[in-house]
């Protein structure tokens, strides 16, 4: 029997996604998801693999954070054009961004209703619908 994702090792988890466990993936594996769902930056991920003493670059972070998220191990969160979060809660949820801190915060997929979506262009499906809420402090 398999454990679901979230109670994998990283390990495990690079592996059941087909993906090599190559040294540097298992560290940053680890620093993803050992712990609570999060969202980070690939330059926060970089960040904290330095105070690690991991030694891997922002490129190998970027790549590998595409990697995970093209292997279903993360979700990207563009929240506006050259600013994406990546996410290790890939269950149905949504987001608030906070503009005044550049925090992001999950919704759960239940909490939000969208009324009426379009037609799918011809030849396509709707994945998913994802819904960001933009929110701020108050001036």
């Amino acid at each position: 029997m398999q454990l679901p994702p979230a109670q994998q090792s990283p390990m495990a988890r690079v592996r059941s996604a087909g993906l090599r466990p190559t040294r540097q993936r298992l560290a940053l594996a680890r620093l993803l998801f050992d712990g609570d769902d999060r969202h980070v930056t690939a330059e926060q991920l970089h960040g904290e693999a330095t105070e690690a003493a991991i030694r891997v670059s922002l490129a190998t972070v970027y790549n590998t954070l595409h990697q995970f998220t093209a292997a279903g191990l993360l979700r990207e969160v563009v929240v506006e054009p050259g600013r994406s979060y990546f996410d290790t809660n890939i269950d149905d949820h949504h987001h608030f961004f906070c503009e005044s801190t550049g925090m992001l915060q999950d919704i759960p997929g239940t909490a939000v209703r969208v009324g009426a979506l379009p037609c799918a262009p011809p030849g396509t499906e709707i994945s998913r619908v994802d819904v960001i809420i933009r929110v701020r402090r108050p001036a």
